[in-house]
This record gives C-alpha cells, structure tokens and sequence, in this order.
C-alpha cells in the first residue's frame, strides 16, 4: 500500500463535454439514474457547477471537437443510434452561466488553432475572464480529424507536424492581443476620458508559416483579470510535448499507466526547465475514470451495472474517429494489427493502446470496444474510498502527477460518488485541499499558488505591455533587449 504521507496535495477536475449521451463512457443514458439525455439544458450545467464547487474541485474541463466521429463503417449512424459523442454544443456559452451559480470553481474550454481565428479566439476569452472574474482556461488543440477538417471548409487534415508550427505562431498573435495591445492602468474613467488612447496600441502581426494569421488590430476587450487565461495542453508526441514544455501551464494526459505517466512528466518537465521555466510550475492531470463505492462490493455492483449498459460499437466508433482507422474492417472476435503509420490520429491513442494491454492477451476489436465504453483507455479503478485514493496517492507518488482530470461513467452519480465518497478520504490524508487556496480567486492564483497573471519565466510574458515584442522581422526583443529568432524560439 502507498505511504500515508504524500509528497504534493493534489487537484481535482471534472472531464465534461456537451455532447448528449455521455463522454468517456457510451450507452449510460440508458439507465434512470443517469441524465445524459438533458445536456441541451442549462440545468444540467449548473447542477454540476454546483456540485464542483462543493466538492473544492479546481476546474471543469470541457474536451470538444468539431463535426462527429464519422470513420467506423464511414457513417456517424452507429454514433447516433448509440447516442454518443452526438449533439454536441458550443462549451463557451454555457460557461458563464455556470460562473453565475459559483465563485470559484474555473472552466476550461477546448478551441483549436487550426480553424478558430485568433482575433476572434482572443475576444472570446478575454470576455469569459472578464464574466468569470478571472476563472477560465483554454486547452489548446490542434484539430485531428478529417471530418472537422471537411465541415470547416478544408479538404484534409494538416499534417501533424506543421500542425504545432502552425499553433505555435497563433500563441505568438494571441500573446500580442491579451498581452500587448492595452495597458494596465489604460481604463482611466475620469472626466476626460475612459481609456487613455496613448496606452493603448495596436497589434501588427504578418504570419509567416500560415497566411490568415495576420493581423492589424487593437484587441477588441480591455484587460481581463488573468490577461490570457490558462493554458492547457494535451500533444504528448515530440512535436506536441515541446508546445507544451513552451506554453502550456497545465497538461492534460491521456496515460494508461503509472510508469506511462512519469516517463511523460520527467521528459516535459525537463523540456519545461532546459527552456529557462520552472518545472514544477507545470501542472499534469492525468485522465482517470474511477467508479466508487462506499465498500468494495457496491463499487463492483456500479460496474456491473455500467456493463449493461455499455455499447462496444459506440467505443469503436470513438476509437476510430481517434485513430482514423475504421474497425468495422476487421472481424470482430478476431486479433487484429493496426499500421499507424499515415495515420493523422491522436497520437498518444496508440501509445495508451499499448501500455493498457496488461493481459498481454491480442486485442479484438469487440474487447477493444468493450474497454472503450466503460471509460476507454484510461485507469479504471473500482473500489471503496481507500481503494481509489490509494490508486491516486500511487500517481503522485510514482508520475509525479499533480492532480487529475476525472471522466465519469454516469452523470451524476459518478461525480457524487467522487465530492461525496472520495473526496473526504483524500482530504483526511492530506492529498486534497479543504477549502481552495483563494476562495473567490482566479483560475490561475488557486492553480500555482501565485498571482493572476503569466509567471515571468513563461514564454508569453515577453509579450506584456511595455515590452518590446516579435515584429515583422521575425525577432523577439525581451524587456532587456536580448534578441531570439523565430527560428531559435521554435528550435
């Protein structure tokens, strides 16, 4: 059993979307309990603000894509007769109605920076931190599929590598908008005036990897509470874990295993300080998809119950839409190899694919579906409040997680079980806060335990007001005058 004394207390984040149906899980709506079938309402949003905040949760974590899953059997009927991952909404609407209902629990949203403009993105955020009071985040992708390509008015996917060229200069223009264009004191409200023109400026920005990255353009809000708001990431492949070591704050890992996990954590965090930043202010939230119960048995009788339930063609087809690879092509009972070279998935799909197979036994693609449906390629733990929170006491010791983002098999028991059965045996050993550091604060104070704004030695902080930052040239001038190349930024 791990040590009773844990070496970093941990936060907690809920993994939602808002896709009717389920996430992680598919096929759950069909139990009474369960309220998947009313995410075109409100309610359903608030409740779980609600219940976030009572449970001391650090953020809800809302993944989103565009378009569907439409690779297996090259349809997205299975998805809508199994009603997963389907009549998917708009994430950035509802935030602020959940901000209404709480006082500190963040949100953080998914937008992708190969089809969102960024002008368009930045004035999106700076408007959600400003109605939150500082409580947002963006979990920043790269789009993948070949659907939302299609839907978006592409022909194909962008290769994966120029993919993250592409997005590592869409942070450079969004930096300038938050971070460049209004000064701090630039709202004066006096008898002469409201903002103070000299003060403000605007950002001049010709892309040099991507055309539509350009633009001529004050930011179109005033300074919000965090400025730019929290960076989440999730690339895990070389090109990804570089973006992230640069500008994610916090990582959201798709990890099968513990060993899985720190391997990951060690390389990025030594990525993270080889580029001047402080490794530990990187934060890791693996995913994790624990079903709880007050004794071991009833933990069990919750799984029994999910299985019912389950839908293995839905998780072929999530697993598909991942990959790019239609499993309708391989005979179900039977073992099967998967060539992903060519392949524009999820790259970390297969590695999780990899290390979940702990049977050493083939995969087929009826088991491969089978484990899609009850929380994918995640770690599962079933158990009592002292299983679990010996499981998520293991992370952190061995991965050196700081937290995790928890998927649920049903909503709301699954999220329930986890403010009203778990938590309390986290806090008891001291892994969980008992209150948020700042009640009332921002995203980003109550995520490093410092100020509001981007750390000095995070890579967006050249940008701030008053500082000289990229222009045309290609050069980055810091506050001392040091001068980086594009090309040795990106190197």
């Amino acid at each position: 059993m791990p040590s009773k004394t844990p070496q970093k207390r941990i936060q907690l984040s809920f993994l939602e979307t808002c896709c009717t149906g389920g996430y992680m899980a598919s096929g759950q709506w069909r139990s009474p309990s369960d309220n998947g079938k009313t995410k075109d309402r409100l309610k359903y949003y608030m409740d779980m603000a609600k219940l976030a905040e009572k449970g001391k949760i650090s953020c809800i974590f809302f993944a989103d894509w565009y378009a569907g899953f439409d690779v297996y059997t090259d349809s997205m009927d299975p998805m809508l007769k199994a009603g997963h991952q389907v009549a998917h909404l708009d994430p950035i609407p509802i935030i602020s109605a959940m901000a209404s209902v709480t006082d500190t629990v963040a949100f953080a949203a998914t937008a992708s920076t190969s089809y969102v403009n960024p002008y368009i993105l930045a004035r999106q955020y700076s408007t959600l931190d400003h109605l939150t009071d500082g409580r947002v985040g963006w979990n920043i992708v790269t789009s993948w599929s070949k659907s939302a390509a299609k839907a978006l008015g592409q022909d194909d996917v962008i290769p994966h590598d120029e993919r993250y060229v592409i997005a590592d200069e869409y942070m450079d223009l969004v930096y300038k908008l938050w971070e460049s264009s209004w000064a701090s004191d630039s709202a004066v409200w006096s008898d002469e005036m409201a903002f103070d023109p000299s003060k403000i400026k605007k950002v001049e920005h010709n892309g040099k990897f991507w055309k539509y990255l350009k633009c001529s353009a004050r930011n179109q809000v005033h300074p919000s509470p965090q400025r730019t708001p929290v960076l989440f990431q999730a690339g895990t492949s070389k090109t990804g874990s570089a973006f992230a070591a640069k500008h994610a704050e916090a990582v959201f890992l798709n990890t099968a295993t513990v060993e899985q996990a720190a391997k990951v954590i060690k390389d990025m965090r030594v990525a993270a300080a080889a580029g001047g930043r402080d490794p530990t202010s990187l934060k890791f939230f693996p995913c994790i998809v624990p079903i709880i119960g007050r004794t071991s048995e009833e933990a069990q009788e919750k799984l029994a119950a999910a299985k019912k339930n389950a839908d293995y063609v839905a998780g072929l087809g999530q697993f598909s839409g991942y990959t790019g690879i239609d499993m309708s092509q391989f005979p179900l009972d039977e073992p099967f190899v998967i060539d992903e070279n060519g392949t524009t998935a999820i790259q970390s799909v297969f590695r999780a694919l990899e290390a979940s197979n702990t049977t050493g036994a083939p995969w087929t693609p009826r088991t491969l579906g089978q484990q899609m449906a009850l929380g994918g390629l995640h770690p599962c733990p079933v158990g009592s409040a002292e299983e679990v929170a010996d499981v998520f006491q293991e992370w952190v010791n061995v991965a050196d997680c700081d937290g995790f983002n928890i998927a649920y098999v049903s909503n709301p028991g699954s999220f329930e079980d986890v403010v009203e059965i778990l938590r309390p045996e986290l806090v008891k050993r001291g892994l969980m806060w008992e209150d948020y550091d700042v009640p009332g604060g921002t995203f980003r104070e109550n995520l490093l335990g410092e100020g509001k704004t981007l750390r000095e030695d995070h890579y967006g902080s050249r940008f701030k007001f008053g500082r000289d930052f990229e222009n045309d040239s290609g050069e980055v001038q810091a506050a001392n005058g040091s001068g980086t190349s594009v090309q040795e930024v990106k190197a």
